[in-house]
């Protein structure tokens, strides 16, 4: 007769929580359309403040190149690390594992080293005020 009990309560929906997560794209973009139309105007008024400043251009370069050259290290570092754990692991589930790591690190430094000239020539064809004083080519 327990059984039946338990049988007859109704099954608890979880139609509710689909309703809240996809509130919350729907409101970051509301949130960035309404930023988008209010903050760049006033940013476009700005005439160049960037390459207006006596060492604020090179600084950004510097950084840039900083970033670059650390995140190339970090790659050789996780790689020869992964590939040396993964030498001494026997479970096939983690060798998959640090491979896994390993792409994935490597897909980190491709898209560092490449994200700087790819905004450098895209912003020069587009007109972009920065791209035109900052050269963020790593090398």
């Amino acid at each position: 007769m327990s059984q039946d009990i338990n049988s007859s309560e109704p099954e608890r929906s979880t139609e509710a929580e689909p309703t809240t997560t996809s509130r919350i794209p729907k409101q970051a973009a509301l949130t960035i359309v309404l930023l988008s139309l209010f903050a760049v105007q006033t940013v476009a008024a700005q005439s160049n403040a960037v390459c207006s400043a006596d060492n604020l251009p090179s600084m950004i370069e510097g950084f840039f190149q900083l970033t670059t050259a650390l995140g190339i290290v970090g790659l050789a570092i996780v790689w020869q690390a992964d590939s040396l754990i993964e030498m001494f692991t026997l479970n096939p589930e983690q060798k998959k594992g640090l491979k896994r790591h390993k792409r994935s690190a490597m897909k980190s430094a491709v898209i560092l080293v490449v994200l700087g000239p790819l905004y450098t020539v895209a912003g020069s064809m587009m007109s972009l005020p920065l791209a035109q004083c900052v050269d963020l080519v790593p090398w």
